[in-house]
């Protein structure tokens, strides 16, 4: 009984500031004196005081830390949530910009899709214009064969007719010759081996600066204005062109065996509503020939009555002129 009560005395339990503390139960002290008991007892109670006071301090200091901590994340969160709110406005106005630029870029790929697509019609318009070039040149290349060859016939038609010029000219010179010849024959014939010179041929009639030819052939023989005409040139001389009154009288005294509208053939007729010679000088003295200028009009000179107008398509005698012989 004694040891029981003494196990229970050792066993004590303290309650140290409202905590918990681990209960110590000492074993029992059989042998041991009451004494020891006690001075032991309050050693452990001392203990287990400072185990509290350790374990209060330890649970301070985690709070401190804990609180400490909160304070730092919360710092950190509040400077990282305004780092972040700074990138944020940053990367806004870059996206705005990055926004602003592709805009752009979209406006100029669809300006380059319209430059492109002006390009491609101005390039298929310039392709149908070489096309088209290209066939101008081959029907010019063409052509220029053509040419080639029309040119070469051309330089071979030359030659033949520089040929003939020099053949014409070679023969003209000879008839040059002939009829120099002629002339002196015709103005200065021989007679006994002596040449006497006249002022015109045998045939001719001498007036003033001219030399007439009167041509009286046979009614069936007559010729029209241009028959006339050409006989007169093949005579190297022209129908009759008169100058002056005197001239004139001298043609009419000579146009014997004319009356009415039968006379000579003179070198006046209408050419373009005007009377005109046949040397192209227009007829200056209207009193000459009544009436109004008619195309299809010749003049005749008629013995004591001057010039009339008849029509160019009746016979009728003529009258040549050419230039005398100046001795």
């Amino acid at each position: 009984m004694y040891r029981t009560k003494m196990r229970k005395k050792s066993c004590l339990c303290q309650n140290i500031y409202g905590l918990n503390c681990i209960s110590i139960c000492l074993a029992p002290a059989e042998f041991l004196s009451d004494k020891k008991s006690n001075s032991r007892c309050r050693h452990y109670q001392q203990l287990a005081c400072c185990l509290g006071t350790l374990c209060i301090i330890l649970v301070l200091g985690i709070i401190a830390v804990s609180v400490y901590h909160v304070t730092s994340i919360h710092e950190i969160d509040e400077t990282e949530l305004n780092q972040l709110k700074e990138n944020q406005t940053t990367l806004n106005a870059v996206n705005r910009n990055l926004t602003k630029l592709n805009n752009k870029l979209n406006s100029d790929n669809e300006d380059l899709k319209r430059n492109q697509t002006k390009l491609t019609l101005q390039m298929n318009n310039l392709t149908q214009v070489i096309t088209v070039l290209e066939k101008n040149v081959t029907n010019l290349t063409a052509e220029n064969q053509n040419l080639r060859g029309k040119n070469e016939e051309l330089e071979a038609e030359k030659k033949n007719l520089t040929d003939q010029i020099q053949n014409m000219t070679t023969s003209w010179n000879e008839l040059n010759v002939s009829r120099a010849q002629w002339s002196i024959d015709a103005y200065c014939p021989k007679t006994n081996n002596n040449r006497m010179c006249v002022v015109c041929q045998t045939g001719w009639l001498p007036f003033q600066s001219g030399c007439y030819a009167i041509n009286n052939p046979k009614a069936s023989e007559q010729k029209t204005w241009k028959g006339a005409q050409d006989d007169c040139i093949g005579k190297i001389s022209d129908l009759a062109v008169v100058n002056n009154e005197t001239e004139k009288s001298y043609i009419s005294d000579n146009s014997w065996d004319s009356s009415g509208n039968n006379g000579y053939w003179i070198g006046l007729r209408v050419k373009d509503g005007n009377w005109k010679w046949v040397d192209g000088r227009n007829l200056t003295k209207s009193a000459w020939i009544p009436g109004s200028p008619t195309d299809g009009q010749c003049a005749i000179s008629v013995t004591n009555q001057g010039f009339k107008s008849v029509s160019c398509s009746e016979q009728n005698r003529w009258i040549c002129k050419k230039k005398a012989l100046t001795l």
